[in-house]
């Protein structure tokens, strides 16, 4: 196997832990989607090729209530703007070229951008590995959930709200590892849910991205600055 493969494979195995999360997701996108008017070739595609969970389920639902386009596409750029802020941290730690960022910027996910955060991998081929171990079983659920149709009537019943939030604490409590991961992820966390109360969602997401991210960077500023010169008069 050669080296590609091999990551490729790691990536991809790294994520099926999250497969539980994402399966009922998925179904219940494709059932709210054929349950709001669209066809199952339009379900489909939009998993194929938008594949963003959260933009997907909120433009089936407002494909349903008879939403505009403009009200669409603003919808979803919000909920999906918190993917800028994830392209900017992977490039920081994953070497690629610009056609591998083309194609990483497609495939992005939390789960994916999670679990290579995480990892400490710097390969592109563990990165597309995590992130067609998303895409693969969404799309085998999506196609699932679409045959399914108007068999499921009200589809939150499949428990997604309680999985999702268990799988994401799973992946951040590893990356706290001292009083200022801390500090600035309970900081972000309390931002987002005050700005959720009277902004969109990926607006919150975004905001408090932001924001924990400047003050991270000032307190590891700060540290650095405290620490510098009493490394230096070390002989």
């Amino acid at each position: 196997m050669t080296p590609f493969l091999r990551d490729l494979s790691r990536g991809f195995r790294a994520v099926v832990p999250l497969w539980l999360g994402v399966v009922p997701f998925a179904f219940a996108y494709a059932v709210t989607a054929r349950n709001g008017g669209l066809s199952f070739l339009e379900t489909q595609l939009m998993s194929v090729l938008v594949f963003a969970g959260g933009a997907q389920f909120s433009a089936a639902g407002l494909f349903a209530a008879g939403a505009t386009g403009v009200e669409i596409i603003l919808t979803t750029f919000l909920l999906n703007v918190r993917h800028v802020l994830y392209g900017m941290s992977l490039t920081r730690q994953v070497r690629m070229t610009g056609a591998q960022r083309l194609v990483a910027a497609h495939f992005l996910t939390d789960e994916a951008y999670g679990v290579t955060l995480t990892s400490g991998e710097s390969s592109f081929a563990f990165l597309l590995g995590a992130e067609l171990s998303i895409f693969v079983p969404w799309n085998l659920t999506t196609c699932a959930g679409a045959l399914a149709g108007q068999a499921i009537a009200d589809p939150t019943r499949l428990g997604v709200d309680f999985v999702f939030p268990l799988a994401f604490l799973a992946l951040l409590v590893p990356l706290l590892k001292g009083w200022t991961e801390v500090l600035v992820a309970g900081f972000s966390g309390l931002l987002a849910l005050a700005v959720s109360r009277v902004a969109p969602g990926g607006l919150a997401v975004l905001v408090a991205g932001v924001a924990g991210s400047l003050l991270g960077a000032l307190f590891t500023t700060d540290e650095a600055s405290r620490t510098g010169p009493a490394q230096e008069e070390t002989p």
